[in-house]
Parts: structure tokens; C-alpha cells; sequence
């Protein structure tokens, strides 16, 4: 019976392994494939829309996260005695709140891109900030840098502190005083500041229902026409704004979880589940991305007949 949970375990534990790093990898190839086809683009055309420099940073920032968590996770597989010093986990834990940051709020921030050039509010202030949309898209990362710094400064606060209190009582490695001391404290906190952005995207998520339904009854009393534009790039933004969505909350549930069933932390299985849930964001929103936008369909689907061409140049020259 123990010979079997230990092999249920071991084949369990590999599986998620897999599953991760396949996230990892393609994130990366997805999030590589839409910053060089903006930026391909920007060399061509020699200059480059809002919103495509909002998806070109979201992209760049995505593919140094996942890389910085590849690493990690290379590096903890590999070396595990290096992860567990109190330097390590504060290098990590600044690097993973930088890059985590910028790709929850730049995703933000295509949010209310989309908010404000869509809808058609007669309110003043609305139509004031559509006329200035890229000015509140820079004060929202502006507001965000001093977020970012908050977070960092309580973060290091928090750790300087577990690690005064482990140096006047060393009786077990510093990973396991963290963990057991710290960790949770400092989930807490991250909670606090990814609810911001979340609680900002679900606003323009909501206006944006709320622009689709007034739009669709205007329809009803005209003749369909100027109005279908319109109601696709509704529903195109929705779909990017609830796919960003729904991803955040598994990515803040898997942060609640870990802060909830705090003792399965322990358990590798459990962290790597977790791992998953949040790693599938930044991996799979891109891919949304890709599929809602006409250029990148095209480029993908030119890439993929290429592929298929170069194929069938390789089987002829065997032949």
C-alpha cells in the first residue's frame, strides 16, 4: 500500500513538473512571438499606435517573468541548498514582485485602453479622458510605479524584520524559519496590492457591459449598419478584458489558497499546483491575444504555412 502511494506520488509529482514547464515554454514562444511581430511593425511603419506599445511592454515583461520563474525553478531542481538563503529569497521575492507588477498593470492598462476608446459616453468626464487617453494610461503606470514602490519597501521591511528574528534564534535553516514565520505575512500583503489592479479591471470590464448593452438598444431603434463595428470591437475587448479576468482570479486564488490551507505548503505537490494556476496567466493571456487581434492571426497563420512549405522542401529533398 505505501509502495503505491509512493509511486502514485512520484508519477503525480513528474506530471505537474511536465505540465509546468510546458506552461513556462510555450508562454514564452507566445509572448516572443507578439513582441516581434509589434516590433517588426514599429521597424516597418517607423512608428507604433498606443495600444501596440501597451502589448509590446505586456509581452516583454511576460517573457522576463516566465524566464526569471523558469530559472528559479531550474535552479531550485537543480541546487536546492542555493534557494534557501535569506539573500536568495529576498533577491527572488524583489525580482518576482518587479516583473509580476508591470504584467498585471500594463494588462491593466490595456483595460482601460479599450474602456476609453470604444464606448461612447455622452459624460464629460468620460469623453474628457477619451480625448486623453494616452496621458491616463501614463499617470495609471505612473500611479502604479509608486505602488510598486510601496510594495517593495513594506516586502523588504517584512524580511529584514524575519531576518533579525532568525539571527537571535538559529535552530534550523533559514527557509524553514521563513516559511513557517514569514511566508504568510508576506502573501497577505501581495494580496493587497494585486486587488488594485483586479478590482480596477473588473470597473472597465463592467462599463464596458454596461457601453454594450446601451449600444445593442440604439441598434434595435436604427437600421444596422455604421453600429456593427462598433458592437465587434465591444465584443472584442470584452473577450480580452473577461480571458484577463478570469485568469487573474485563478492566479489570486492560487495566492489565497496557499494563504488559507497555509500547512499544505509543506507539501511539493501542492506548491507545484499552485505554481501552475498562476504561471498559466501571463502563459495563455497571450495567446487570447494573439487569436483577438487580425495582424497577429495573419502573421501566426504565415508562420505556420511556412513551416509547412520548409516541411514539405525537406521531404522532397529526402526524396
Amino acid at each position: 500500500m505505501q509502495h503505491n502511494l509512493k509511486t502514485i506520488f512520484v508519477i503525480s509529482h513528474s506530471t505537474l513538473t511536465i505540465i509546468l514547464f510546458t506552461e513556462l515554454v510555450t508562454g514564452i514562444i507566445g509572448n516572443g512571438f507578439m513582441a516581434l511581430v509589434h516590433c517588426m511593425d514599429w521597424l516597418r511603419r517607423k512608428k507604433i499606435s498606443l495600444v501596440n506599445q501597451i502589448l509590446t511592454a505586456l509581452a516583454i515583461s511576460r517573457i522576463f517573468e516566465l524566464c526569471l520563474l523558469f530559472i528559479s525553478l531550474v535552479i531550485s531542481f537543480s541546487y536546492p541548498d542555493l534557494t534557501t538563503t535569506s539573500r536568495m529569497i529576498q533577491v527572488t521575492c524583489n525580482l518576482w514582485i518587479i516583473v509580476n507588477h508591470f504584467n498585471l498593470w500594463l494588462a491593466t492598462c490595456l483595460g482601460v485602453f479599450y474602456f476609453l476608446k470604444i464606448p461612447n459616453f455622452s459624460n464629460s468626464l468620460f469623453l474628457y479622458l477619451k480625448w486623453r487617453v494616452e496621458k491616463v494610461v501614463s499617470v495609471t503606470l505612473l500611479v502604479s510605479l509608486v505602488l510598486l514602490t510601496l510594495n517593495s519597501l513594506l516586502i523588504n521591511l517584512e524580511i529584514s524584520i524575519c531576518i533579525n528574528e532568525y539571527q537571535r534564534n538559529i535552530t534550523y535553516s533559514f527557509n524553514s524559519y521563513y516559511h513557517t514565520n514569514c511566508h504568510r505575512q508576506m502573501l497577505s500583503l501581495q494580496i493587497i496590492f494585486l486587488s488594485v489592479p483586479f478590482v480596477l479591471s473588473l470597473s472597465t470590464f463592467l462599463l464596458l457591459i454596461f457601453s454594450l448593452w446601451t449600444h445593442h438598444k440604439k441598434m434595435q431603434q436604427h437600421v444596422q449598419g455604421r453600429q456593427d463595428a462598433s458592437t465587434t470591437a465591444h465584443f472584442k475587448a470584452l473577450q480580452t478584458v473577461i480571458a484577463f479576468l478570469l485568469l487573474y482570479s485563478i492566479f489570486i486564488l492560487s495566492v489565497l489558497v496557499q494563504i488559507w490551507k497555509y500547512e499544505l505548503l509543506k507539501k511539493n505537490l501542492f506548491i507545484l499546483f499552485c505554481q501552475i494556476a498562476y504561471i498559466a496567466f501571463p502563459s495563455f493571456h497571450s495567446y487570447i491575444l494573439i487569436l483577438g487581434d487580425m495582424k497577429m492571426r495573419r502573421a501566426c497563420l504565415s508562420v505556420l504555412w511556412w513551416q509547412k512549405l520548409r516541411k514539405n522542401y525537406v521531404e522532397t529533398l529526402d526524396l
